[in-house]
């Protein structure tokens, strides 16, 4: 006799469903991973404009050359601002997906609890229907004189 679980197809499901779950908080935590990229590129490009800005001002130039530094720094202090609310809004994201995964890891968790528990069931009662057809062939012969 083989056990065979009545709701395998709910811990199948529940399995793909975390796995699933995994796969999308992968790629959520990727783009978090780029955005922090991008804002590290943008901020050492503002060190860099910075960095010019200072050079030039310290040498003889036009105004108007100082003024274009000037904006193109304000500019990129722009795109970090925005990229700083694209990263806050990859970190909330991929704590939503991660709550959301501890919720599929725990559904699984719990399917597969009732599949264990069935199984030491069936497991407990093929041991009592053996026990029981040792102790007839006991009594069988006990009752039976050879």
């Amino acid at each position: 006799m083989r056990f065979r679980y009545a709701f395998q197809k709910i811990v199948d499901l529940k399995e793909n469903e975390k796995t699933q779950a995994e796969w999308v908080l992968s790629e959520a935590i990727g783009v978090m991973r780029r955005e922090e990229t991008t804002l590290t590129e943008l901020q050492q490009s503002k060190y860099d404009m910075q960095e010019e800005l200072h050079k030039v001002s310290g040498h003889r130039t036009t105004v108007s050359n100082l003024l274009v530094l000037q904006g193109y720094v304000d500019h990129i202090e722009g795109r970090i601002q925005s990229k700083q609310r694209d990263l806050q809004q990859a970190k909330t994201v991929v704590q939503l997906k991660q709550e959301d995964l501890n919720g599929k890891v725990l559904q699984e968790k719990v399917w597969n609890k009732a599949k264990e528990k069935a199984y030491q069931r069936f497991a407990a009662d093929l041991l009592k229907k053996e026990q029981d057809q040792l102790d007839e062939m006991a009594t069988n012969r006990y009752v039976r004189p050879v």
